[in-house]
């Protein structure tokens, strides 16, 4: 028979908000389980050299410091369970998960953590050199390109973001657009256009990522009008096309924005339905970064706290 049981807190997620709200929750004994899927640790379990979460004097690497925090947060109370959330019920109190696994579980207060993952373009040379150079995450991994050629693909805001962010660090940026026009706002444009360090490859798609023993060395990239490659040089390679959150399994069960990121109060992580908190990437589509997912995972957790203390007081003085 599937398993059935109550938690006082559910949280569904184990990156950097998950189990950072884990260790608060914690701390507070409200004994916290942990959904934390097939693969534990979140985006960060593909990152190698991590050199801005603050509290490290060396580079690190993303699975350890995951690694570490699923030990922490196991070290304080929490649990958790190597499972899939599948289904919600967030009508009824308590709320009601369900897992892949045939798993119910009830809890009086929901935390979703479960992030957001880069689009990729889907090729081969892409994933081999994943981490040797290819990245999703200018802010993450531009500082190792200092002075160096980089080529970021994409023709949003996210690429043009990531284009005059690196253009700031790299000796030459050359975006790479599928079309003869970028997507982005017209005043962020503007700034790509002006800045000096910036080359537009107009109407070419990314094919082959080229690299080495020692990493990326350039991109083959093919004019989607005459059918011409091309060689570009550079050692970093930038993907901007986008993220995808992973809020499929409630949709339709909290309001979302068009690209399915939940909607939390402005300055907080409460959603629409009181006892449902969301943190991380799969509310913040601004800034991505591990260490404001693990702040966001503090906000959940001392407001989760905070309305069980509420419910818990309605309890007593409906007695």
């Amino acid at each position: 028979m599937a398993e059935s049981r109550h938690v006082q807190v559910l949280i569904v997620g184990s990156g950097a908000a998950g189990l950072t709200a884990a260790i608060y929750t914690a701390r507070a004994n409200l004994k916290p389980v942990v959904l934390a899927g097939l693969q534990p640790g979140g985006q960060m379990t593909i990152t190698t050299d991590v050199e801005n979460y603050p509290g490290f004097a060396d580079v690190i690497q993303g699975p350890w410091l995951m690694e570490q925090m699923s030990k922490q947060a196991e070290h304080v109370g929490a649990e958790l369970l190597y499972d899939l959330a599948t289904e919600v019920d967030l009508d009824r109190r308590p709320f009601v998960v369900r897992c892949d696994s045939g798993a119910t579980l009830t809890a009086d207060a929901l935390i979703v953590a479960t992030g957001a993952s880069a689009r990729w373009l889907g090729l081969e040379s892409e994933q081999t050199f994943n981490g040797r150079g290819v990245s999703a995450c200018a802010t993450c991994d531009g500082f190792f390109y200092r002075d160096k050629e980089v080529c970021v693909v994409g023709g949003g805001n996210t690429a043009v973001e990531e284009a005059l962010y690196l253009a700031n660090i790299a000796s030459k940026v050359t975006l790479i657009h599928r079309r003869d026009s970028l997507r982005a706002e017209k005043i962020m444009q503007d700034r790509l256009f002006k800045h000096p360090k910036v080359m537009v490859v107009w109407d070419h798609v990314v094919e082959e990522v080229l690299g080495d023993e020692m990493g990326v060395t350039g991109v083959r990239a093919k004019n989607v009008k005459t059918g011409a490659t091309q060689d570009i040089a550079c050692h970093g390679f930038f993907v901007a096309i986008g993220h995808d959150p992973a809020t499929a399994f409630v949709k339709g069960k909290l309001p979302m924005d068009e690209e399915g990121y939940i909607l939390a109060e402005s300055g907080s992580t409460r959603t629409a339905i009181p006892g449902v908190f969301a943190a991380g990437d799969c509310v913040d589509k601004v800034f991505r970064q591990a260490v404001t997912a693990a702040g966001m995972g503090c906000m959940a957790a001392l407001e989760a706290e905070k309305y069980l203390a509420a419910l818990g007081d309605q309890a007593v003085a409906a007695e």
